[in-house]
């Protein structure tokens, strides 16, 4: 009894001392709906990427709702582009696409290496990424390449499960990836990284261009399997991954990507080849998956014209760095001789993923099509 009197005692003070007073507490309700009302309300997009600008000058740190980013999904993507030297009609394809998204599209023509524009270049230029599933394409070629896998040759993944490389590419499949990357080993998948252009810069004098990281060894997190499904320990760019996606559309051919910027410059202009790849003889492995991406799998979203193909890779995660959640989506599009690479990187919350950056490249595309670029371009 004396027990039990000594703890209705306590609960007694310690609700004393936990209670709030009738006004505060009637001051946090009010305060609680009146975000929750501004929350519903739909403000326009420039308006909402002030404030989310707003909270990041101040003193503590901006969390965006639904996790730990702290980058905004809605913003003006434009703000401190210098437009001189670019094509302008491929740039107003490339605004229009990505909207009101807070990320940035790079378009590159894959058989000079002349970057066409960059929506967003301090995003482009000044930072890397982790390339979440993009890395996928350089685990495919190594284990191509090594004999590690063929194209229709399935791997066992569990006692029931199996699959192909072109399944794997085009739905993205993790544990295929990551049992690739583990029978390559971290010596192998470093060298091909490394061959393919990653951790060095992928353009040629291009001020304020950032080189990526590889990580010289394998990563504390997840092991060379999640180096090779996830891209753990790697710092991607845009334009790192539009050289790639390069080098595959034009037959295995690594340009400098190179930024034009005055009419001398464009006059000027001449292609520079940073180094051939021996790569021929898996392109056309990876190419199938890479479509069927598009046409079935996690790039769908970019409602390709059949007749107009498409074919590219997306990429999901968080950026544990940022940290931010991402959406990837590298892309080249076959029409005659006429290509385009088209690669779309997108940061912010949860709305962010791969599929939403294929839909924005497909706009891109959609947009130059219907403008009869590539039937011009293709008749020149």
């Amino acid at each position: 009894m004396r027990i039990f009197l000594i703890f209705l005692i306590f609960l007694i003070q310690t609700n004393l001392v936990l209670a709030v007073p009738a006004s505060k507490s009637k001051k946090f309700a009010s305060s609680r709906t009146t975000v929750a009302r501004s929350n519903t309300k739909k403000a326009p997009v420039a308006k909402r990427a002030s404030v989310k600008r707003t909270k990041k000058r101040s003193a503590g740190p901006s969390i965006v709702a639904g996790g730990p980013w702290k980058e905004p999904t809605f913003a003006d993507s434009t703000l401190g582009d210098v437009v001189d030297g670019e094509d302008l009609i491929v740039r107003r394809a490339a605004v229009d696409a990505l909207g009101p998204y807070n990320g940035s599209v790079v378009v590159a023509d894959p058989q000079t290496g002349r970057i066409l524009t960059i929506v967003n270049q301090k995003l482009a230029l000044g930072s890397g990424f982790q390339p979440c599933s993009t890395v996928k394409i350089v685990t495919a070629i190594a284990g191509l390449k090594e004999g590690i896998i063929e194209r229709d040759t399935p791997v066992r993944l569990g006692r029931r499960s199996t699959m192909t490389l072109t399944n794997a590419l085009a739905h993205s499949n993790n544990p295929y990836f990551a049992r690739v990357g583990t029978d390559l080993g971290f010596e192998r998948v470093h060298s091909y990284a490394r061959m393919l252009g990653l951790g060095e810069k992928a353009g040629l004098n291009i001020e304020g261009e950032f080189p990526g990281v590889l990580t010289p060894e394998p990563p504390k997190f997840g092991g060379v399997g999640m180096m090779t499904s996830f891209g753990e320990g790697i710092q991607l760019t845009a334009l790192q991954l539009a050289s790639l996606l390069s080098a595959i559309a034009n037959g295995g051919t690594l340009y400098h990507l190179q930024y034009p910027r005055t009419k001398e410059e464009i006059a000027n202009f001449a292609p520079r080849v940073k180094r051939h790849l021996d790569i021929q003889d898996q392109i056309p492995d990876v190419k199938p998956g890479m479509m069927a991406a598009v046409d079935h799998g996690t790039a769908r979203r970019a409602n390709y014209d059949p007749n107009e193909p498409i074919l590219g890779k997306t990429g999901t995660c968080t950026d544990r760095a940022t940290p931010t959640h991402l959406g990837w989506f590298g892309s080249f599009n076959e029409v005659g001789r006429n290509k385009l690479v088209v690669v779309v990187l997108l940061t912010g919350g949860k709305p962010v993923n791969g599929p939403v950056a294929a839909e924005v490249a497909g706009s891109v595309y959609r947009n130059l099509s219907s403008q009869q670029f590539f039937a011009v371009a293709a008749a020149q």
